[in-house]
C-alpha cells in the first residue's frame, strides 16, 4: 500500500487500533465503525506507537478502507515482552487449590507464541491436556520503571483480549510454568487496541470464555487480586517496561483442567473470548 498521500490527524482518546495486511501489506489502522484509516509508516501496533503518537495518529484518510477487507494480525504483533500473571482470581486459585500469594505469580511468553484474533489456534500432538484460559490483556504506551502504584496506568496505551491456552501436561513438567505455555501459534490477542478512555470500569468488563457452544468461564475484571495498577508498579520495579509490551492480567475459574471429568481444546473444536467494551477473539483449533 503507497502511503504518499496527504495525511490527516485525530486528535486524543476514545480511539480503537489494530494491526492488518491486505495484498501482503502489513500496516496499523485507526478503528473508524466499519472502516480502518491506516496510519502513516506505521506497519504494526507496538514500540513505533507509545502513547503520544496513538493520541495524535497521523492518518491517511485517502486510504480509508472497509474493515472487511483486512486480515486482523495479533494487535501487537512483536512486543518485546509478554509478561503474564497466574492465580490472580480467587475462583482460579480455589479450584487450582493452590495457596494465596502476596505477590504475583509471573511467567513469560514470547511473540512466536501469538497469532491473530480469528487464526486458527495450533493444538500440539505432543499435549493430550490443552486448556483455555480467557484473559484481559494490558499494552505499555509509555516506559514504566519503579512506577507508584499511584501513577502506574498513566503508562497503559490500552487493553486487548487474550488466550493463554496452556498445556496443562509440560506446564507440570517442572516448577516452572514456561513449557506449557510458550508454545508457537497458541495464544490468539486481539483484535483491537483499546484506549483506556473508551474502555469501561473493571465492574463492567466481563469476561466471558465459549468452547464450541458453551460458557465455560464467566467473571469481571473487578474480582482481580492484584489490579492493572498493582501489576505495572511491581513488574516496573525489576524490569522496564516499553510501549507494546504486553501484560495477560490472569485468567478467573472455569478451567478445563479442573473440571470433573477434565475437559481439553481439541482439533475442529472453537473457543471465544469475549469482553464487554474490548471486543471478542475466535479460534478453531488444528493440529499442527
Amino acid at each position: 500500500m503507497p502511503w504518499d498521500t496527504v495525511e490527516t490527524t485525530a486528535t486524543g482518546g476514545f480511539m480503537r487500533f489494530v494491526s492488518c495486511t491486505l495484498d501482503d501489506e502489513e500496516f496499523a489502522a485507526l478503528v473508524d465503525g466499519d472502516d480502518l484509516i491506516p496510519l502513516r509508516g506505521v506497519r504494526e501496533l507496538g514500540a513505533a506507537t507509545p502513547t503520544a503518537l496513538l493520541n495524535d495518529p497521523p492518518l491517511v484518510e485517502r486510504r480509508r478502507l472497509p474493515r472487511e477487507s483486512v486480515t486482523l494480525r495479533p494487535v501487537v504483533p512483536a512486543p518485546a515482552k509478554i509478561i503474564c500473571v497466574g492465580l490472580n482470581y480467587r475462583a482460579h486459585i480455589e479450584e487450582t487449590r493452590r495457596d494465596d500469594s502476596d505477590y504475583p505469580v509471573l511467567f513469560t511468553k514470547f511473540a512466536t507464541s501469538l497469532v491473530g484474533p480469528y487464526d486458527d489456534i495450533v493444538v500440539p500432538p505432543e499435549s493430550e491436556r490443552v486448556d483455555w484460559e480467557g484473559e484481559i490483556a494490558v499494552v505499555i504506551g509509555t516506559p514504566a520503571r519503579r512506577v507508584t502504584r499511584a501513577a502506574a496506568l498513566d503508562h497503559v496505551a490500552g487493553y486487548t483480549i487474550a488466550n493463554d491456552v496452556s498445556m496443562r501436561d509440560f506446564q507440570r513438567f517442572t516448577h516452572q510454568w514456561l513449557p506449557g505455555k510458550a508454545w508457537d501459534r497458541a495464544t490468539p490477542l486481539g483484535p483491537e487496541l483499546v484506549t483506556p478512555d473508551e474502555t469501561p470500569a473493571p465492574a463492567d468488563l466481563r469476561l466471558t470464555v465459549t468452547y464450541d457452544g458453551e460458557v465455560v468461564q464467566d467473571s469481571t475484571a473487578d474480582l482481580l487480586i492484584f489490579d492493572v495498577a498493582t501489576l505495572i508498579s511491581t513488574i516496573s520495579t525489576f524490569a522496564t517496561l516499553l510501549p507494546g509490551d504486553v501484560i495477560l492480567t490472569g485468567t478467573p475459574g472455569g478451567v478445563g483442567d479442573r473440571r470433573d471429568p477434565p475437559r481439553y481444546l481439541r482439533p475442529g473444536g472453537r473457543v471465544s473470548v469475549e469482553v464487554s467494551g474490548l471486543g471478542r477473539i475466535d479460534n478453531r483449533l488444528v493440529v499442527g
